[in-house]
């Protein structure tokens, strides 16, 4: 193949990637940007989403079935997680980090004790091939990233033009002004908790088909995550967008043409380059 089809395939995996990338950091900017907490859990989140559609697939032969599943099984998770752990330490940032690793730890042993520590591969609900002058390329990867552009467009609408968004902007800028204007707080943040955990879990079940599931994948989803959230700025959701476009194109790129592990290590030298200059990120606040 010829150095003009190496790069479209280079663009075409990296866009693929962008957008569940995107999917998968955006409940992580979501949380931190409402409750400004990090959730250090986020990770087996994603991992969770993977196991329940190889479940679901696998027992009742029902993926489309788990893509609702997924999403609302962790969701539910993440909700209790919230009522019973850090509502009960006030949602304090040093407490809440390490209640989420313990929260990390505690998902990611049960699913190794439950499901095992063995990779297991989830058969590609439906398969096409979509033909390149180059080369065919997989027509499941590009609807997964159309879904995942439709879900990404979906969250922005709720979060910019409905009652729950804007309790949700309200609570972002103020909460002790949020609460005197009736907003109910304690509501909004389990909520968000959950809607963070519910997409990427989503995101997880949607790649299962392509990457193996297994109890550890949240690890790299968990570093993959931080990357482009802090990149793009900690709560801004334009540059979650923008950042996970910068390095799924990069990492597409440079996995292509070299190596997967030289990507990682080049995304995290852009994150100091960029932290460098722009305490904030991209798009977020700067320090003073």
């Amino acid at each position: 193949m010829s150095f003009g089809g190496h790069l479209f395939l280079a663009l075409l995996e990296g866009t693929v990637t962008s957008f569940v990338l995107a999917l998968t950091a955006l409940g992580l900017s979501l949380v931190f940007g409402v409750m400004r907490i990090v959730n250090v859990a986020h990770g087996e989140f994603f991992m969770l989403g993977a196991v329940i559609a190889w479940y679901f697939s696998t027992m009742f032969g029902g993926y489309f079935v788990a893509l609702l599943a997924a999403p609302l099984i962790v969701g539910g998770i993440a909700y209790l997680a919230d009522r019973l752990v850090l509502r009960r330490i006030d949602y304090s940032p040093e407490s809440t980090i390490v209640a989420t690793i313990g929260l990390l730890y505690i998902i990611q042993q049960l699913v190794l004790t439950v499901y095992g520590p063995y990779a297991r591969s989830v058969t590609t609900p439906f398969y096409f091939r979509v033909d390149f002058p180059w080369f065919g390329y997989s027509g499941y990867k590009l609807v997964v990233a159309g879904i995942s552009a439709m879900l990404l467009l979906a969250t922005w609408l709720v979060v910019t033009k409905t009652t729950a968004g804007l309790y949700m902007r309200v609570t972002q800028q103020n909460q002790e002004m949020a609460q005197a204007f009736g907003v109910p707080v304690h509501r909004v943040y389990p909520l968000v908790f959950a809607l963070g955990a519910g997409l990427t879990a989503l995101a997880g079940a949607l790649v299962v088909p392509v990457q193996q599931a297994h109890y550890l994948m949240g690890l790299d989803a968990l570093l993959m995550s931080f990357i482009v959230v802090v990149l793009g700025g900690l709560g801004s959701l334009k540059g979650t967008m923008v950042a996970a476009f910068l390095v799924g194109i990069s990492d597409g790129v440079v996995s292509v043409f070299f190596s997967p592990t030289l990507a990682k290590i080049i995304a995290t030298v852009l994150v100091a380059l960029v932290l460098s200059f722009r305490t904030g990120g991209l798009f977020g606040v700067e320090e003073t």
